[in-house]
């Protein structure tokens, strides 16, 4: 590795890119094509291989579950759901930072993407944590943190490109999200007395006027669950059908775009304009999405070509004879590149180094990626560019630090919930086990 070949190079000139505020899709695919001329490769290549990275079919379901998340804020499913959790859990402690968690884990099982969790549930979620009491910091800390395990809980695109690079079941990467999300998300609400309501706060009955108030808890509890019904029912469609064979989780994809479509002709909250705008927002989500996977393949080319995951994964392996110790050193630097990228080109880059690793010290696939994707998913609100602080920072006009600093008790959560799946690689198998898989 003393030489500086041109792999080494793209490596550099990325990182000089980024720091001068180039794009990161750009970032990669003008330090990819830098190396491809030094190694003496014609630009002709470039449209093929941007061509072959984007045509899997696997990749569908990026578009299709942006897309099918987008329509489910943009008709209102999620402020339904909001109102029925609100309901169910109100009476216990925690009030809406108990509500605000259910709601955040509950649509990670929806949206599938971290930013478009924040900007979808985030302005109703911190509106209502602030009227029971809350700092509005701490309630958009507890929204970022949520919204981040969306690529943790299934149907988690993050979890698609990872199947999708280490040639592994993305069925079976569902299946052993699910607990490992799950103590995530159980493991926030240890955060919620650190934010806890000043005074005495009021009783959900007192926030913001909501429809069924004047009628008993059983009475708005059936209520608010009949009018969330076909939302409520959106996982149990896109995971049931995955689970149980009827489709793919590229075909499940579609399956939640044409439910999503179908719930809100139900909710008559279906007019041109809405469906123009998710249709609008979804395009753009997926455009910045693909050109990066489409970049990322050139980068990974160059890695593959110059030879840079035989020499990297060796200086990895070579660091100790200690398999704690490399998954540690893994760990951090998954951890401190999600402060400054995205979950996708995090992957790109680092995973054809990181799996011949994996697969050297015999460690599970399965339970590899679930990690991986918790460490990203910290990183989504680690500062100082953890991209969900951006999204929660833009709703509220809170300048990031206020937020950042609300977030950091669901950062020690999470590293402690990181540090649980690390150790017990069983938790990631339970579901899957189960199934047969």
């Amino acid at each position: 590795m003393s030489d500086f070949s041109p792999g080494s190079q793209m490596v550099v000139l990325f990182f000089a890119l980024l720091a001068l505020r180039v794009p990161v899709a750009f970032s990669l695919g003008l330090s990819a094509i830098w190396a491809m001329w030094q190694l003496g490769f014609g630009l002709d290549l470039v449209g093929d291989l941007v061509t072959a990275s984007v045509a899997r079919f696997s990749l569908l379901a990026i578009p299709f579950f942006i897309l099918a998340g987008t329509l489910m804020a943009e008709l209102g499913i999620a402020e339904r759901m909001i109102r029925f959790f609100r309901v169910l859990v109100g009476r216990l402690p925690g009030g809406m930072g108990l509500v605000g968690t259910v709601v955040c884990l509950f649509w990670g099982a929806v949206s599938g993407s971290g930013p478009a969790s924040v900007a979808a549930i985030g302005p109703i979620v911190i509106r209502s944590m602030a009227e029971d009491g809350y700092s509005r910091a701490f309630a958009a800390g507890l929204v970022c943190t949520g919204a981040a395990l969306s690529i943790v809980i299934p149907p988690s695109i993050g979890l698609i490109v990872y199947g999708v690079i280490a040639e592994t079941s993305i069925a079976d990467l569902f299946l052993a999200a699910i607990l490992p999300g799950a103590v995530l998300g159980v493991l926030m609400l240890c955060a919620l007395p650190f934010g806890k309501p000043r005074g005495g706060a009021p009783a959900l009955e007192a926030l913001a006027p909501m429809p069924y108030q004047e009628h008993p808890y059983a009475t708005r509890l059936w209520l608010s669950f009949r009018d969330a019904f076909w939302g409520l029912l959106t996982p149990v469609v896109i995971l049931g059908g995955i689970y149980s064979g009827i489709f793919t989780p590229t075909e499940a994809a579609i399956v939640a775009t044409v439910y999503a479509l179908l719930v809100g002709t139900i909710y008559r909250t279906l007019t041109l304009r809405r469906l123009y705008e998710a249709f609008s927002d979804a395009a753009a989500s997926s455009a910045v999405v693909m050109l990066v996977v489409a970049y990322a393949s050139l980068f990974g080319w160059v890695v593959t070509v110059d030879d840079l995951i035989g020499r990297y994964s060796e200086a990895l392996l070579g660091l100790s004879g200690n398999e704690t110790v490399i998954l540690l050193v893994i760990m951090l630097i998954l951890l401190g590149a999600g402060m400054f990228m995205d979950a996708i080109t995090i992957m790109f880059i680092t995973l054809p180094i990181f799996l011949p690793v994996m697969r050297e010290l015999g460690w599970d696939p399965v339970w590899f990626g679930v990690m991986v994707m918790i460490n990203l998913a910290i990183g989504l609100f680690t500062p100082p560019v953890g991209i969900n602080l951006y999204v929660a920072a833009n709703l509220t006009r809170l300048p990031l630090e206020r937020i950042a600093r609300g977030a950091l008790p669901f950062l020690v959560t999470s590293l402690i919930g990181l540090g649980l799946v690390a150790a017990l690689p069983s938790l990631s198998r339970v579901f899957l086990d189960a199934s047969g898989g």
